[in-house]
């Protein structure tokens, strides 16, 4: 017996030959949808539960360094990839003096978080939080305080972090131990001023004018700033979402870079292809909405402003959600435990990102560690949760083109909404080194499928890079000291005839092909 033919009687389970196949997927590298950017493996920390305090900062911890950063905690968010990290809020942000948190740290004022219901230390502020952005190698985004604030402290914040003549704050960043500015160029203009739980909610109108007075303020104390709107978060029964993004975008489209979204997803019924499916229906719709509302906001304009999509915060989240008021779901410490299907979901989110590169130019899951997060601590150490391992793996793919794929393939229905695939595929292409990432979700619970691969044109290699995260448990829980969901990953051979071959995705599964073309 060969070697090859030895690899691929290992793998028969995996490649198939002689099963007909159930669906197709073709590839054509000519067919892109626009480059997959690294801001889409973004993230978040809030000053909520543990978030930041005994999350990423935790003074006085035997694990942690001389800033007070755990360095457990750093040594697992690296693998990340963490391209961009959005902070201080969320919530937080609508009710944050951002000048409590720099200076002395023993002289910042305790004030109470009336978004939150907690009491905030101020121990870790501007200072803190763009140092912790440079050891992790990512790029800081400061949301700020739309909703008490003015349009003065935003002004006045930017020119804490990016000035570099000796004006007041800049002299000020430079006694706190910051010579050179930090920097910071993207800036959120508000958290979710939409909706009626956030301090200082505005309608559509007046949030339009205070963000377009503190876009013009704040670029006229750094010109080469990112801003980013904030989008509707609100979907309650008499919100009008569709209503709001396009005042925010009509007022706005001359001064911002990005509209952000937020969305939050959950299987209370336990359902699993329902859970993976209209979840799957609502993100599609809901891009392809504020899409269609950036363009139309640009008609008539010669030389538009580009404008994309921020979707700055995203994840499942609905067990630790108890109460009625942001006070009693804050006392979850939203502290999600995460299963198996959950980091499936994981690859519904990407695969939509990646499908939209041509707007999604960010994304940040929410949040990094303990609150509803990959990371998860004690203050012994940590474990991974499941929602970890699709993170650090598609965020490989940054920077890669977005292939326009063309799919066929059993189908479902959900209640009378319109059919959707049980494969969710994604796929992107690096030329640099003529590599395929075919990214394929199994939604349904029951059904292995065997697939038809083709590339329009070029030669498919003999192997596959196989990265596959399965379990047979779909409420499978990782914990400290136990790792029950872990990707498996191995080299496989493939028979391909021509320029395709078959392979059979295994139910409720996430799979990442890595594919060399001649």
């Amino acid at each position: 017996m060969t070697r090859r033919t030895a690899l691929l009687t290992a793998f028969l389970p995996v490649v198939l030959r002689g099963q007909q196949p159930q669906a197709a997927i073709r590839i054509d590298t000519n067919r892109t949808a626009g480059e997959v950017h690294p801001y889409v493996f973004g993230n978040f920390v809030e000053h909520l539960g543990r978030c930041i305090y005994g999350g990423i900062f935790e003074e006085g911890s035997p694990l942690a360094d001389a800033d007070g950063f755990r360095r457990d905690v750093l040594d697992a968010v690296k693998p990340l990839g963490v391209s961009v990290l959005r902070w201080p809020g969320g919530n937080f942000a609508s009710g944050y003096n951002w000048k409590d948190g720099i200076g002395p740290r023993d002289q910042r004022p305790a004030r109470p978080d009336h978004a939150w219901g907690a009491l905030e230390t101020n121990r870790f502020g501007t200072d803190e939080f763009l140092r912790y952005c440079e050891r992790i190698g990512a790029e800081p985004y400061i949301c700020i305080n739309a909703g008490l604030g003015s349009v003065d402290d935003a002004r006045q914040w930017v020119e804490y972090c990016n000035e570099t003549r000796n004006t007041y704050w800049a002299g000020q960043r430079r006694k706190n131990g910051r010579e050179k500015p930090w920097n910071v160029k993207i800036w959120g203009l508000g958290n979710e001023i939409d909706g009626p739980w956030q301090l200082g909610h505005k309608n559509a109108e007046d949030y339009s004018k205070f963000a377009l007075e503190a876009a013009k303020a704040m670029r006229r104390q750094d010109g080469g700033i990112q801003l980013i709107a904030s989008g509707s978060s609100n979907f309650g029964p008499n919100a009008d979402w569709i209503g709001w993004n396009r005042t925010v975008l009509d007022r706005l489209k001359d001064e911002i870079d990005y509209i952000s979204l937020h969305t939050y997803i959950g299987n209370p019924g336990n359902n699993f292809e329902r859970f993976l499916g209209a979840n799957a229906l609502d993100l599609e719709y809901r891009l392809q909405v504020v899409e269609g509302q950036i363009k139309a906001a640009q008609n008539g304009q010669r030389t538009p402003r580009p404008i994309y999509i921020a979707f700055d915060e995203w994840n499942v989240w609905y067990r630790a959600r108890s109460g009625t008021t942001e006070f009693e779901i804050a006392k979850t410490g939203l502290e999600e435990h995460y299963n198996f299907e959950d980091a499936l979901a994981m690859g519904m989110f990407l695969n939509a990102f990646i499908r939209h590169a041509s707007s999604v130019k960010m994304a940040n899951l929410a949040q990094l560690v303990n609150v509803i997060a990959p990371i998860f601590t004690n203050r012994q150490g940590l474990y991974l949760q499941t929602i970890y391992w699709p993170l650090a793996e598609y965020s490989k793919q940054r920077n890669n083109l977005s292939l326009d794929l063309q799919t066929s393939g059993p189908t479902y229905r959900i209640d009378t909404r319109p059919a959707l695939g049980y494969l969710d595929v994604s796929g992107t292409y690096s030329p640099k080194d003529r590599t395929i990432c075919l990214n394929v979700l199994n939604r349904s619970e029951k059904m292995d499928i065997a697939t038809r691969i083709e590339n329009a044109a070029g030669q498919i290699g003999a192997e596959a890079a196989v990265w596959e995260l399965n379990n047979p448990d779909l409420k499978a829980t990782n914990d400290f000291g136990v790792e029950r969901v872990r990707p498996a990953t191995r080299t496989s051979a493939l028979a391909a005839a021509g320029n395709g071959f078959t392979y059979t995705f295994p139910r409720h599964s996430l799979t990442i092909l890595r594919l060399k073309v001649s």
